[in-house]
């Protein structure tokens, strides 16, 4: 029979090697998995955290291993490129940092033994991700198991996979229910039993054959039917020979249909069911990627209790343990791979390798529903081998899954006519008008055009956010991270997307904080903050109502702004989230009144007088804060960048002048300024026009700059754009002198008229 070990508990660490080690050093240190070594300078800011090869190792007994004939060593998460020795020989390589892999560890076991395990999360041109803007940790970080079998077992060599395949079909109120078992050294005489159990474990269907696969019948089937009845079979298969069980393997799956219909949507067993929800990132401050059950546990009642019904599980592999909480809770779920940001000629067959184990150890998960090809990796423009690549991946996703479509997740600058678009089978964008350019306006005649520019291409919205911190203002502005704006951007992106029908998926970027190294904004480095959360998971950002209130059926009413208590205006705009069709609000006991509110947003002025007690009411449900009046702004409540070069209240801004402070688009619509920017795009941002010959083009970073990439960044300031780009400049580091130079002669262009306060 199979028996399974956990082999977590105390191995040996070290990030100083540097051969493979032939015995395990005193002087390491000892750690438990799951682990990450850039738990805290992966998360801190700089870009700085350690990248390499790192060395794990762990010395056992055969004789502590339970009595079998095959032993593999499973590996669930090692990022992103790892190497196994066992007794000094190197057994086996692997390339992606977010998959399961296992290594057949018999032929070289003897009693005693070492077993090494190289991690390597350094810098390469063949594995994805290599660009991207959250942190690669580095670490065995999901569970080591030692697996051991009958020289006759499932298959544990095929990707990762678990020797099972499961294909429901319905039929009117049945199901025809297709199970394929893969058999490694099978034998003549061996037979297979195939059983069907529902959720109470009730035997529903029963075979047994010599057949590696069958279809077995489900009488009035039980839908799996998205949150409102997530029901769950279970499908098992013993490997027998002479009446013993050598082997045996199970799997849940759920029988259901779906469509996408680029007029009506997502379409759940025959029933239009909207797909609004987030995307998620795993990591955790403190933990990096090494999560535990409860940490995954968790993150999906957060996710539920907004009351998503979509997740968009970006931009990787996930943990097994949170597919199958997704399968429990019915959330439908968006699965890729990390081809993102910079498609790499030279990284085509990990793409293919990553997607082969992507659906081979997922593709039992009714919640999954579509495979994610990429994302944003047109940034750079479409070429013929980026476009090959994916033509390669969208035919091996319907070889491999004939029940599922293929998406991808276009950034803003991707034309609609590009040919990239052409090849999955539905398609989504990441749009941030009204954060990184442009103004939240934007967003839904967006899609609107899209939409009439490709009728029969189903269109959705796979990023969309603003970032977040404890930073407070009553005149929210787009780029000044406070949660009045993430607010107010999020309460008028809910009410564009949710009602257009057309949408077959809208996805908030992002439900939690994440680390992202590479950052060094909004007063916090080493994070995005574009959570519905905090990193920590213990804070909920006033914007995470704004979508409980409409999406979560569990009555609440919620008060903004708690943590914006010192206010200087005289009558000051409180704002009221509840799912409840009427909100009362009291100051200090006195009704304001009650309104009503279609959009589930409740917006009252209130006089603002010393301190004032504040009591939301609707129904049964009651919400509490307090303000308080004071005659100057508290300065806690502005960001003030750590170690920026300079921060926007040291920048001369003579009135009717243009500064540093002042966004791209407005300095765009001057000649001069026009100039003195592309001149910036040149020197400061890394770009230049080869050889300095007419014609070239332009570019940053690597990437050419399009009007489509200029127009975006015409939302930023200056100052807001140089601090976000300048960790990444071509050649160079940006001063201080550098910037007062440029504000001085941004100083000397007079506003036009429009722009003038």
């Amino acid at each position: 029979m199979r028996n399974v070990i956990n082999f977590n508990a105390k191995w040996s660490f070290t990030k100083m090697a540097d051969t493979i080690p032939t015995a395990i050093d005193k002087e390491w240190e000892f750690v438990n998995l799951p682990h990450c070594w850039n738990a805290i300078d992966g998360q801190d800011g700089g870009n700085d955290y350690h990248r390499g090869t790192c060395y794990y190792a762990k010395e056992f007994s055969k004789a502590d291993l339970p009595e079998n004939d095959l032993y593999y060593l499973e590996i669930e998460g090692a990022n992103s490129s790892a190497d196994v020795y066992l007794n000094g020989k190197n057994l086996a390589h692997h390339d992606g940092g977010y998959s399961t892999w296992r290594v057949n560890l018999s032929e070289t076991l003897e009693d005693n033994n070492l077993l090494v395990i190289a991690v390597d999360n350094s810098p390469n041109e063949t594995v994805y991700p290599q660009m991207a803007d959250f942190t690669f940790y580095g670490g065995l970080y999901r569970d080591v198991k030692i697996i051991g079998v009958n020289n006759s077992h499932f298959d544990l060599d095929y990707y990762g996979g678990p020797g099972l395949k499961v294909t429901p079909e319905i039929y009117g109120s049945d199901a025809k229910v297709k199970i394929e078992g893969f058999v490694t050294n099978g034998k003549l005489g061996q037979t297979l039993s195939y059983t069907i159990f529902d959720a109470q474990q009730n035997e529903v269907a029963k075979t047994e054959v010599a057949d590696t696969d069958v279809t077995l019948g489900i009488k009035d089937v039980h839908l799996w039917n998205g949150k409102k009845d997530p029901y769950l079979y279970t499908a098992k298969i013993e490997l027998i020979e002479d009446g013993l069980v050598l082997d045996t393997i199970s799997t849940r799956f759920g029988c259901r249909t779906f469509e996408i219909d680029p007029e009506r949507g997502f379409i759940l067993n025959g029933e239009e069911y909207p797909l609004r929800g987030v995307s998620r990132h795993q990591d955790r401050w403190g933990l990096g990627n090494a999560l535990l059950p409860e940490h995954h546990k968790e993150d999906i009642e957060l996710i539920c209790e907004v009351g998503c019904t979509t997740i968009r599980l970006a931009h990787y592999q996930h943990a097994q343990y949170f597919y199958d909480l997704c399968d429990e809770k019915g959330l439908v779920i968006w699965a890729e791979i990390p081809y993102i940001s910079k498609h790499m000629p030279t990284g085509r067959e990990n793409t293919i390798s990553q997607m082969k184990e992507l659906i081979t150890q997922n593709y039992n998960h009714p919640s999954i529903v579509v495979w994610g090809l990429s994302n944003e990796i047109s940034i750079g423009g479409s070429s013929d081998d980026l476009l090959e690549n994916h033509r390669i991946l969208n035919d091996l996703c319907h070889e491999m899954d004939k029940t599922r479509l293929t998406t991808i997740a276009a950034v803003s600058m991707c034309k609609m006519d590009d040919p990239y678009l052409q090849i999955p089978d539905v398609v989504s964008y990441n749009h941030y008008f009204g954060w990184y350019g442009g103004d939240t306006d934007m967003n839904g005649p967006w899609f609107d055009k899209f939409h009439a520019m490709h009728p029969s291409i189903p269109i959705g919205c796979s990023e969309y956010g603003c970032e977040a911190l404890n930073w407070h203002t009553s005149d929210p502005k787009q780029g000044d991270y406070t949660e009045e704006y993430q607010a107010f951007y999020h309460e008028e992106l809910i009410k564009q997307l949710f009602t257009r029908k057309y949408m077959w998926a809208t996805h908030v970027w992002n439900m939690f904080d994440f680390g992202a190294d590479a950052r060094n904004e909004g007063g916090e480095d080493g994070q995005n903050h574009k959570g519905l959360m905090t990193f920590d998971r213990k804070y909920k950002k006033d914007s995470f109502y704004a979508y409980k209130a409409w999406l979560s059926d569990e009555p609440f009413v919620h008060l903004c702004s708690k943590r914006y208590i010192d206010r200087v205006e005289d009558v000051t705009k409180v704002t009221v989230y509840s799912n409840l069709p009427e909100v009362e609000l009291f100051a200090n006991g006195e009704s304001l009144g009650k309104k009503t509110a279609e959009d589930h947003f409740f917006y009252f002025e209130v006089k603002n007088v010393g301190e004032t007690k504040l009591v939301a009411v609707a129904g049964d449900c009651k919400d509490e804060s307090v303000i308080r009046k004071v005659e100057e702004f508290n300065e806690e409540y502005r960001l003030k960048e750590k170690g920026a070069i300079l921060n926007w209240f040291d920048v001369n801004a003579p009135e009717g002048r243009f500064s540093l402070n002042d966004k791209m688009s407005e300095i765009l619509s001057t000649v001069r300024g026009k100039l003195l920017f592309m001149k910036l795009m040149a020197t400061v941002m890394g770009g230049n026009k080869k050889d300095g010959k007419k014609g070239k083009k332009m570019e940053a970073m690597g990437f050419e700059v399009t009007p489509e990439m200029m127009s975006m960044m015409g939302g930023f300031t200056v100052l807001r754009l140089v601090t976000l780009m300048g960790g990444m400049m071509a050649e160079g580091k940006i001063t201080k002198e550098m910037l007062l130079d440029l504000n001085a002669k941004l100083n000397k262009i007079r506003k036009p008229k429009k722009f003038r306060k």
